[in-house]
């Protein structure tokens, strides 16, 4: 098994869930609403787009504003600066059925190209719960674009599969999520991922603030309290907005 399988408790976005059984965590929800009615994206940004990652990264959550319990994740090679992780004797075997659905809760930046800025932060707590958010700027209303092509992506991906690096297979059902509105435009859905007996939840706000995209992503065999998801997509809303340039 590869020590991958190790990391992916700490974040559901990669889909390796059944190396994640043993918490003594409830079940998740098994039903979900249909997605939210699409949300609107502004055309017009209220403020242009941060141009420096180090000014879009510094807006973003910190452990200040988390639960107890959370610390942040380290990439090994952006962050420490460690080489790329070695080729491993086994064929990668993951695979996205449809293929586009890949592309689901994957950092704004790689699903809507063409941003200014991108940053990210991601923090591992307990009970292989996770918290992370990434941000991306965007020139001349490519943020409402961006939001449009995320959004697209949702809607065609309410049921899909897949199998992880190691070939084991994996459900993924996406619905709405009932949150206030966030900045100028936002969507809020769940995402359940389930693998060998294992679902764990995903609770997703996704909000336009003025020319950047920001996405926060609470995941856990529990899902997040709805309260302290919009009120941590607030602050990381405020926060970027106060960020960008009037």
């Amino acid at each position: 098994m590869r020590a991958a399988r190790a990391l992916v408790c700490a974040t559901v976005a990669l889909p390796l869930l059944a190396g994640c059984a043993g918490s003594d965590g409830g079940e998740s929800p098994t039903s979900l609403p249909p997605l939210p009615a699409r949300a609107t994206a502004a055309a017009t940004a209220g403020a242009g787009p941060i141009t420096d990652p180090a000014r879009l990264k510094a807006a973003l959550l910190t452990t200040t504003d988390l639960p107890t319990g959370f610390a942040p994740l380290a990439d090994p090679v952006q962050d420490l600066g460690l080489p790329p992780a070695p080729e491993y004797d086994a064929a990668d075997r993951s695979s996205t059925d449809p293929q586009a659905c890949a592309a689901v809760l994957r950092e704004v930046a790689d699903q809507a190209p063409g941003s200014t800025a991108r940053a990210v932060a991601r923090f591992g707590g307990p009970d292989f719960t996770s918290i992370d958010i990434d941000a991306a700027s965007y020139p001349d209303g490519g943020a409402a674009a961006a939001l449009n092509r995320v959004q697209d992506t949702l809607s065609g991906c309410t049921e899909y599969r897949g199998t992880d690096a190691d070939g084991f297979e994996v459900q993924y059902r996406l619905g709405g999520l009932d949150q206030p509105a966030v900045g100028d435009a936002s969507v809020a859905v769940r995402l359940l991922t389930s693998s060998d007996g294992v679902t764990m939840t995903s609770d997703v706000i996704i909000a336009q603030v003025g020319s950047t995209l920001v996405q926060l992503v609470a995941s856990g065999q529990q899902p997040i309290g709805q309260d302290l998801l919009t009120r941590l997509a607030r602050t990381a809303a405020d926060r970027v907005g106060a960020a960008a340039p009037v």
